[in-house]
C-alpha cells in the first residue's frame, strides 16, 4: 500500500473498509498455508480484495495474499485495523447448525429452499396452489422428496405492484398447508411480513421466518420472532412500507446494501435476538435495477463479512429475462440455475428456487466436483 497507507492515516477515522475473499482454490491441500477456508463451507480462498471508502476521497482498492494478511491488516491505522480483524473473523467464522424441529441445517454444504406460493398473483406461480391445501402440500412433498432442505411457504405476493393481503386471509392460505407439511422432513419457512401470520404459522408447525422487510414492516414482528425462538431471514429491501420495491436509488448498491444489513443485524441482536439464528439475504430484485442486481451477484462473497449464513433468491426473476432476449417467466430455468450455481460457488449457503429437482441436480454436480478437488492427489 506504501504511500497510500501513509495518506490514509490522515482520514482513517472517516473511512470504511470492505473485504471480499477471492482467489478461490480447488485443491487447498496442494497449497498448504497459502489459503484459508471460507467459514465452514467447501470453499478456500487465497487472497482478499479490499476496498476503502471515504467521502470526498478516491477509493482505495487492492489485493492482499492470505500469507501477507496479518502484517498488512495490522499496519492499518485505527479504527480500520480493528474493523479488518472483525471482518476477517466473520469470513472464517464457523456457522453453528440450526435446529429446526426434526431437521438440523448444517452449513458445511449448500441447501435448496423450494418456493411454495399459496397466492393468486405471485409473478411465477400465482394461482397454482390457491384454495387447495392438499394440492399445495403435495407440491411441497414433491420438493422435499426432490432434495429441498427448506420449503418457503407464502400467502402474499411481494412482486412489484402486488396488492397487500389482509393478515386473516394470509393465515387462511398458509396455515392448512403448513399443518399438512409439518412432518414432511423439510424445514418449513413462513414467508411473511406480518406478526400475526408468523404466530399462526409457527403454531401450525413452521420452523423459520423469512421476512422481506427484515422484521421492520410490522412493529410486533421482532418481538414475535424473539419469543418464538425460531431462526429468521433478514432481507434487504429499500422500503419496509406497503411497497417493498419503492426506492430512491443507491450511491453504491453493494456497500449500501452491506451497510444496511450490518446495521439491521446489530439492531436485531441489540433487541435480544440470538445472532446465531440470523440468516441474511441481499434482496435481489427488490427496488434494484439490472445493473444493481448484477453488481450484487458479482460481489456475493463480500456479504460473508457480515458473519451470517447467506440466502440468495434469483430464481426466475426479471433480470434473467432482461439478459436472455426477454425470456418469459416459465422459460428461465437455465438462467435460474446459472445464478444458483454462481451463488453457491461464492459460498452462498441457501438458494431459494422454484425449480427444485433441476437445482438440486446442479448442486450435486458442483458438490461432486468440490469433493474431487478436495481429495485429489498430486
Amino acid at each position: 500500500m506504501g504511500d497510500a497507507l501513509e495518506e490514509l492515516e490522515a482520514y482513517a477515522g472517516e473511512a470504511k473498509l470492505y473485504l471480499k475473499p477471492v482467489g478461490l482454490v480447488d485443491s487447498p491441500q496442494w497449497h498448504e498455508d497459502k489459503n484459508t477456508r471460507l467459514n465452514n463451507s467447501l470453499i478456500w480462498f487465497s487472497q482478499i480484495e479490499y476496498l476503502i471508502i471515504a467521502n470526498g476521497r478516491p477509493n482505495l482498492r487492492g489485493l492482499v495474499n492470505i500469507t501477507q494478511w496479518p502484517e498488512w491488516s495490522n499496519a492499518l491505522p485505527e479504527p480500520l485495523a480493528r474493523r479488518a480483524a472483525t471482518l476477517f473473523t466473520h469470513l472464517t467464522r464457523q456457522h453453528e447448525p440450526l435446529t429446526c424441529g426434526e431437521r438440523i441445517i448444517r452449513f458445511d454444504q449448500p441447501h435448496v429452499m423450494g418456493i411454495l406460493n399459496i397466492t393468486p398473483d405471485s409473478f411465477s406461480d400465482g394461482g397454482k396452489h390457491q384454495d387447495d391445501p392438499d394440492k399445495a402440500a403435495e407440491a411441497g412433498l414433491a420438493m422435499a422428496a426432490a432434495g429441498a432442505s427448506i420449503l418457503d411457504i407464502g400467502g402474499e405476493s411481494t412482486r412489484p405492484g402486488a396488492d397487500p393481503v389482509w393478515e386473516g386471509d394470509e393465515i387462511k392460505r398458509v396455515q392448512p398447508v403448513i399443518e399438512r407439511l409439518a412432518h414432511c422432513g423439510a424445514v418449513l419457512s413462513i414467508d411473511t411480513r406480518k406478526a400475526a401470520v408468523m404466530e399462526a404459522a409457527i403454531a401450525a408447525g413452521a420452523h423459520l421466518i423469512n421476512d422481506v422487510s427484515a422484521l421492520l414492516h410490522d412493529k410486533r414482528s421482532l418481538e414475535v420472532a424473539g419469543i418464538s425462538g425460531v431462526p429468521v431471514v433478514l432481507m434487504h429491501a429499500p422500503s419496509s412500507g406497503r411497497d417493498p420495491h419503492k426506492s430512491e436509488g443507491y450511491g453504491n448498491i453493494v456497500t449500501d446494501t452491506l451497510d444496511w444489513l450490518e446495521q439491521r443485524i446489530a439492531d436485531v441482536v441489540a433487541a435480544g435476538f440470538e445472532r446465531e439464528k440470523i440468516i441474511i439475504d441481499p434482496g435481489l430484485g427488490f427496488g434494484k435495477t439490472l445493473t444493481d442486481n448484477l453488481a450484487l451477484m458479482n460481489n456475493i462473497a463480500m456479504f460473508h463479512t457480515l458473519g451470517q449464513p447467506l440466502l440468495i433468491g434469483a430464481s426466475r426473476k426479471r433480470m434473467i429475462g432482461a439478459l436472455s432476449k426477454e425470456a418469459p417467466v416459465d422459460k428461465r430455468l437455465g438462467g435460474s440455475i446459472a445464478f444458483a450455481h454462481h451463488a453457491i460457488q461464492q459460498g452462498g449457503q441457501i438458494v431459494r428456487v422454484h425449480d427444485v429437482p433441476e437445482t438440486v441436480q446442479a448442486l450435486q454436480i458442483w458438490r461432486g466436483m468440490r469433493d474431487a478437488g478436495l481429495t485429489a492427489a498430486l
